[in-house]
């Protein structure tokens, strides 16, 4: 199953995508909520300009909407970018269209950083026409099984950002030795850096992790001092304190996950 989940407040948001390996997509015009504290869960019905059913969409919170981007829909990888007040009860979806930058090419499975006031998107799975693709862009690993004409499917680690109050995309200048290209990887934020974990790319699934500082925008690779997990995509990475972050789940090469791991950092030191 392929599902967005965030928490707010004292609630876990679930936004429901599709179903597994019979490629079912779930309705999109409605959200499944948990109340921790009474431990219920409740399905409201969504309006406005809901988005098309998709799976792959990257969800992530920020002044009390819900934000998701990106996604696959009956018609492929997608670049539209939706958004819904959560504060209101009202759960209205609206279409968000930039006023300055260009939106990132379409894509699915990728993660975002929320800091600052601003969304940070990492990697993906996605096309791009011909005239996208120059000797100068090395951040695109071809898909050499899936192509048509003038476009062409593969694995990315771009850095795109979207600031809601400008309605504006920018790419920053990034710094260091970036992560490989990957898709369905795991994301958290932990103070002013963002973490990636694992992910895929052709039939690879990896477990390094990497760091990105959100202030210099520049790229460290973490090495932990203990055995890492194994490699995985699919997963989940959860900020659990000030030091610390929790892997849980996924997808390897052979199978599905059950187990969970955790890895924490300290001043600069993982251990």
């Amino acid at each position: 199953m392929s599902f967005s989940t965030l928490a707010f407040n004292s609630f876990t948001i679930i936004y429901l995508q599709s179903v597994g390996d019979e490629e079912i997509f779930l309705p999109s015009d409605e959200i499944w909520v948990y109340d921790l504290e009474r431990g219920i869960w409740e399905v409201f019905h969504m309006t406005g300009q809901v988005p098309p059913s998709m799976s792959g969409s990257c969800s992530s919170s920020l002044n009390g909407n819900m934000y998701i981007f990106g996604g696959c829909d009956d018609n492929g990888q997608t670049n539209q970018m939706y958004c819904v007040d959560l504060m209101d009860g009202k759960y209205t979806w609206k279409k968000i269209l930039q006023e300055f930058g260009s939106a990132p090419s379409p894509r699915d499975k990728l993660s975002c950083w929320v800091y600052n006031g601003r969304l940070i998107y990492f990697g993906g799975y996605g096309h791009k026409i011909l005239s996208e693709m120059n000797s100068r862009n090395r951040s695109f690993i071809l898909d050499e099984t899936s192509w048509v004409e003038d476009m062409f499917w593969g694995w990315n680690n771009e850095v795109h950002i979207f600031d809601p109050i400008q309605m504006s995309w920018s790419e920053p200048q990034t710094h260091g030795r970036p992560p490989a290209p990957r898709a369905a990887h795991a994301g958290a934020t932990l103070g002013s850096k963002g973490y990636i974990c694992g992910g895929r790319v052709m039939e690879t699934r990896t477990s390094d992790i990497h760091c990105l500082d959100l202030e210099t925008w520049t790229w460290s690779e973490i090495v932990p001092l203990s055995n890492l997990p194994v490699g995985r995509s699919w997963h989940t990475l959860t900020t659990v304190s000030d030091t610390a972050m929790f892997l849980f789940g996924g997808l390897s090469v052979d199978f599905p996950l059950s187990s969970a791991g955790g890895w924490c950092q300290k001043r600069a030191n993982p251990y």
